[in-house]
């Protein structure tokens, strides 16, 4: 296993056929690019180099944003022995040799720094073989993750770790490095302008993939510069970063749901968008936005529930691609439509109250009474048929006789739910008119 480690001795230089990416890594911390707010002197990891002392830490990023190269970096700027491991192949076995490898080199005076690559695919339990080793110093601990911290790692680790957080490479950043490609090179890349911004923009945030495609087209001899369509036609096209057991998941679904809510259709459809080209299920999607029509709209546009309802017989019905339409149209409908939450709010207020008071009985009144022992002893009666009193309203008591008549719905005055407060407050205005008399 000892190639799984890493070497102590500083990287050899990578050969002249190392993949571009390789070649192009930092010497130091002040080229890595994109992550300044880090890696600068007011950053976390400048304060802790320029202090010559190095915390346990945890980079949290999207792929393609420098969290192994930081890492070997920082064993150099501090002076630390380097050591790296992937969650992927490691095992129990594994971590026990390097922290004796690492408590043998404590003792001599040289601490050591483990880099952990994907430390979230560790189980609790690996994870919490960590901890006596990052408290006594034996190692200072470097995870590399993906995925929210807060999710996949344990608490006690986490509160010996700080979480740092890299960013997607902006467009200055991925550009810088296209740059250095070229310089390295000795050559530019093929593209007119419009074909380099679009180079840049399919990478989405991610150095290492957008390097992988300048070498593919260095790699290629051109008659002339490509235009964004010749360059669609020759490289692949980037799949969405949309994993369904992740956060990124998770953060379209709430971005979706939060710009509905916010009567924004075009950012509502730029999600709905980007959760269906990404492989989402559109059922899925028309789950959600059934349940965004109940709670976030309600009575306001009863007809939004319908709408939702229909584009999922629709779907059901056509199919991909064409009943996708349907579900884009469900999603405008939503987006446009008046808001209420007051259906939703007074449902978490009934089921409460109902929990505290769930044995009262209702009142006599309002009983069924099926048999003629059950009206001897008082059920139904004085109970008026609404539809035999004026107005079609007889103001009758309805609440149990120990319960104080509660105000769960309070319709919003806005969309249809303006028509129903005033009805509403008719009522209410007439029940009072029938008590007093």
């Amino acid at each position: 296993m000892a190639d799984l480690f890493g070497d102590e001795a500083p990287p050899p230089l990578p050969p002249a056929n190392a993949p571009l990416a390789d070649r192009l890594r930092p010497a130091a911390l002040g080229e890595v690019v994109g992550q300044d707010h880090l890696t600068g002197p007011e950053g976390a990891i400048g304060r802790m180099v320029a202090a010559g002392k190095l915390s346990s830490i945890i980079l949290w990023g999207p792929p393609g944003t420098g969290k192994t190269t930081i890492a070997r970096l920082l064993a150099d700027a501090v002076g630390l022995r380097y050591v790296q491991i992937s969650a992927v192949f490691s095992g129990v076995a594994d971590l026990k040799k390097v922290f004796a490898e690492a408590r043998d080199h404590a003792r001599s005076g040289r601490r050591t720094l483990l880099f952990v690559d994907e430390i979230h695919r560790f189980n609790r339990a690996q994870q919490d073989g960590f901890l006596p080793y990052v408290e006594d110093g034996t190692v200072t601990l470097v995870g590399a993750t993906t995925e929210n911290p807060s999710f996949e790692l344990n608490a006690a680790l986490l509160s010996r770790a700080q979480v740092l957080i890299l960013h997607r490479l902006d467009a200055a950043a991925l550009d810088t490095l296209l740059t250095r490609a070229e310089a390295l090179t000795g050559r530019p890349l093929p593209l007119d302008e419009d074909a380099r911004a679009a180079l840049i923009a399919s990478a989405d945030g991610d150095g290492r993939f957008l390097l992988n495609q300048a070498e593919t087209l260095f790699s290629i001899a051109l008659d002339a510069l490509l235009d964004p369509a010749g360059l669609s036609h020759l490289l692949q096209r980037r799949v969405a970063v949309y994993d369904k057991d992740r956060e990124g998941y998770y953060n379209l679904i709430s971005a979706l749901h939060k710009s509905l809510r916010g009567s924004d259709p075009q950012a509502a459809l730029y999600y709905l968008a980007r959760m269906l080209t990404a492989g989402e299920q559109p059922l899925y999607v028309l789950r959600r936005l059934v349940r965004f029509a109940s709670e976030d709209i309600g009575l306001a546009d009863p007809q939004a529930l319908i709408q939702c309802l229909a584009a999922k017989d629709a779907y059901d019905f056509l199919g991909s691609p064409e009943g996708e339409l349907a579900v884009v149209q469900a999603c405008l409908y939503c987006a446009t439509a008046p808001k209420s939450n007051a259906a939703y709010r007074a449902q978490k207020a009934a089921f409460r109250t109902a929990r505290e008071t769930g044995s009262l009985m209702p009142p006599e009144n309002i009983l069924n009474a099926p048999t003629r022992l059950m009206k001897d002893i008082g059920y139904g009666r004085g109970y008026t048929y609404d539809h035999d009193a004026q107005d079609g309203f007889s103001g009758d008591h309805y609440w149990p006789a120990d319960m104080e008549p509660q105000r769960f719905y309070e319709p919003v005055d806005r969309g249809y739910e303006k028509r129903i407060a005033e009805r509403m407050a008719w009522w209410e205005e007439k029940r009072e008119t029938l008590r007093r008399d």
